[in-house]
């Protein structure tokens, strides 16, 4: 969908009213953060019996893999529970906080100091990248896009969510010729507050750069870029819960599915939950969510000018490919990884950060019913991605959390990388196709 009146009225007015119920702010007090590992299979089966089995639990990570630790948010009432339960298994764990609230408090007084790098931004001056920002602040940005930039940014919208808000994306497309496509797609998972930021600091970038080989990404290549993939997880995070992931629709006494395991190609085989407590929930079925069904099918309808498909996520600094369903590789792994180790290469030059990746299942963890999967199962899009962004940390009080000063170093790397991975997806020639 194209900009034009009504759908401008349409978005003002969900700016206007969708402050949808101001629910009391979510706090941690006096809860434990744990670390546990699970050795062995039957461990491993005791742990995902336990996630989604309660909300005085939330688990910080997927329960998937042997040997892969797992931390939890515990509440007080339930602490003397957790630990029966993992000493009568055996389960080895380690007390991370004993005030998992008070860390988090810690964590931002530090932040604090740095200068304006708070974790949240109502904008009172020019939109920039030295704050998070909150939706309507960014859908205004891009609005304002579209009109100072009229030949050039056209609104799209990717369809509603559970709440009725607007998937706003913009399009962007310097001539009207026919060019290859790039589709970006960012906060899926609410919390991962970093991956939206980068999305639009990419757009901004893509009008405003003088640098040479940001200016051939934007000369091109048609773009698609939708910084909000899940806009009413993304407002509760600032509302409510600021570890929010999923979406917001109602199951009973809990809310949301994982929208990132929700996609319809090979739906909740691997690394997913049918809790729809857990946060790692597959939904009742695929597309069970109106946020993945929309935009798979605003997807579906410009498959054919899509060569190249982008998910940014958050954290620990891995660039993935398929599939995340299964240990077996994509036909045309070889040209996978030639793009994977040029686009890695270029990651590390302008701040020697360090990323890692491979395929999903084995770099990773096991996550069916992603996006990227999704897109390059079912949509023939031969060249799919997903970057998990800074930090590097194991640390969920750092993790979600990136302060906002590196906002713009995050994002400067990524866009090194993408201009990396473009160029070598058009040397093995995918942007013909």
């Amino acid at each position: 969908m194209s900009l034009n009146k009504s759908l401008l009225f349409a978005l003002f007015g969900l700016l206007a009213t969708l402050a949808v119920g101001q629910a009391e702010r979510v706090r941690y007090d006096n809860y434990r953060l744990y670390k546990a590992n699970a050795a062995n299979e039957a461990q491993l089966a005791v742990l995902k019996d336990l996630e989604g089995s309660s909300d005085s639990i939330l688990f910080l990570d997927g329960v998937h893999i042997v040997g892969k630790d797992v931390q939890m948010v515990v509440a007080p009432h339930k602490v003397p529970d957790l630990l029966d339960l993992l000493g009568k298994a055996e389960i080895k764990y380690e007390l991370q906080s004993k005030d998992f609230q008070k860390s988090m408090d810690e964590v931002d007084e530090k932040v604090a100091i740095k200068g304006r790098v708070g974790m949240t931004g109502r904008a009172d001056d020019q939109y920039n990248w030295e704050q998070y920002y909150e939706l309507e602040d960014t859908y205004t940005w891009m609005i304002q896009l579209a009109r100072d930039y009229p030949h050039v940014v056209t609104l799209i919208e990717g369809g509603k969510t559970y709440q009725r808000r607007s998937i706003l994306g913009v399009k962007i497309s310097k001539s009207l010729s026919d060019k290859p496509g790039i589709f970006l797609e960012a906060g899926i998972h609410a919390r991962e507050w970093i991956a939206p930021a980068a999305a639009t600091f990419i757009i901004n970038q893509l009008l405003t750069s003088e640098v040479d080989s940001i200016k051939e990404l934007a000369d091109n290549y048609n773009w698609y870029v939708f910084p909000h993939a899940n806009p009413d997880g993304y407002v509760y995070t600032h509302t409510t819960n600021r570890l929010w992931r999923k979406t917001r629709t109602p199951y009973g006494s809990c809310f949301g599915a994982d929208p990132n395991r929700n996609w319809g190609f090979h739906w909740n085989e691997a690394g997913a939950s049918d809790s729809a407590c857990s946060e790692t929930y597959a939904g009742p079925e695929a597309f069970s969510e109106i946020e993945t069904y929309s935009l798979s099918q605003y997807i579906a309808s410009i498959k054919d000018k899509i060569q190249l498909y982008i998910s940014l996520h958050s954290y620990s600094q891995y660039l993935l490919y398929p599939y995340g369903h299964t240990n077996e590789l994509p036909d045309n792994v070889k040209d996978f990884e030639q793009v994977f180790d040029a686009a890695i290469a270029a990651v590390s030059q302008r701040y020697n950060t360090r990323y890692t990746g491979g395929n999903v299942y084995d770099a990773i963890y096991p996550a069916a019913g992603s996006s990227t999967d999704w897109a390059y199962g079912t949509q023939d899009v031969r060249m799919t991605f997903c970057y998990e962004l800074r930090p590097s940390s194991n640390s969920i009080l750092t993790g979600f959390r990136l302060p906002a000063e590196q906002i713009i170093p995050a994002s400067e790397e990524l866009l090194d990388s993408i201009v990396a991975m473009a160029t070598e997806v058009k040397a093995l020639g995918y942007f013909d196709k």
